[in-house]
């Protein structure tokens, strides 16, 4: 599905049941809407579920690509538009890596859209890379020698029509203050990451700061933890959802 918006065309999908609890599932740096594939299964049994990827990537375009649209606040007001088109009022958010620090703003900006969030590899502090990979590596290693089946990345994970201005549209990151506004945040939270990932003391902080998180190590993980462990992460963002009282 597309809709216009501001100077770009967003690509999105719905899949469940529109009766049900709204789900915003926000992708990764680097990641399309067809990361959340392997996940879609389940949470769509307990949610309406909508996926989209950002201006400037995947299959969103842009009508020009000036660095002043790739912003937190345009992306919240995509996301705005979005629902509009879906006529929904509010909706809880599922976010990985990179998409955390702009669910984040997003929570910030539109608190009243925002029911409850799961901040997946959470970090709001400086990207160390080579660590993610690195963590990676060996959480997956380790997976394989407990016997662990590893996950198929989904098709077209990471394709864009466009891979300058995919680049281009993690810029928005550097241009707000997350430090400014994550002590601001008054929905229930979880912070999921993996042991393996070097983004687990940036996701400690943010825990400690809000007193409505939760914080989940996932045992054995590393960075990417959506894509790497699916069926790990769905489980516990189901359990966290059930003790909301909604799933």
């Amino acid at each position: 599905m597309q809709v216009d918006a501001e100077g770009a065309s967003l690509n999105y999908e719905i899949s469940g049941d529109s009766s049900k609890p709204a789900l915003l599932l926000w992708h990764g740096a680097g990641c399309t809407l067809r990361m959340w594939d392997m996940a879609l299964d389940s949470l769509k049994r307990e949610f309406f579920c909508i996926t989209f990827d950002i201006r400037g990537a995947g299959q969103s375009s842009v009508n020009f690509d000036t660095a002043s649209q790739f912003t937190f606040e345009q992306y919240s007001k995509d996301i705005n538009l979005i629902l509009a088109e879906l006529d929904i009022q509010n909706t809880h958010l599922w976010s990985m890596a990179w998409g955390t620090r702009a669910a984040i703003a997003y929570s910030s900006l539109y608190p009243e859209k925002v029911i409850s969030a799961v901040f997946s590899d959470a970090s709001i502090g400086s990207a160390n890379v080579e660590a993610q990979k690195e963590g990676a590596r060996k959480a997956l290693a380790i997976q394989e020698d407990l016997g662990i089946a590893r996950f198929e990345l989904p098709e077209g994970w990471n394709e864009h029509i466009d891979r300058e201005t995919a680049q281009l549209s993690l810029t928005a990151a550097s241009k707000f203050d997350l430090d400014n506004v994550i002590n601001d945040l008054r929905i229930p939270i979880l912070v999921m990451t993996g042991e393996y990932d070097p983004n687990l003391e940036s996701s400690k902080e943010i825990s400690k700061r809000l007193p409505s998180a939760n914080l989940k190590v996932l045992k054995n993980v590393g960075h990417g933890s959506v894509l790497q462990r699916p069926d790990l992460t769905v489980d516990n963002f189901l359990e966290f959802h059930t003790s909301l009282g909604v799933s």
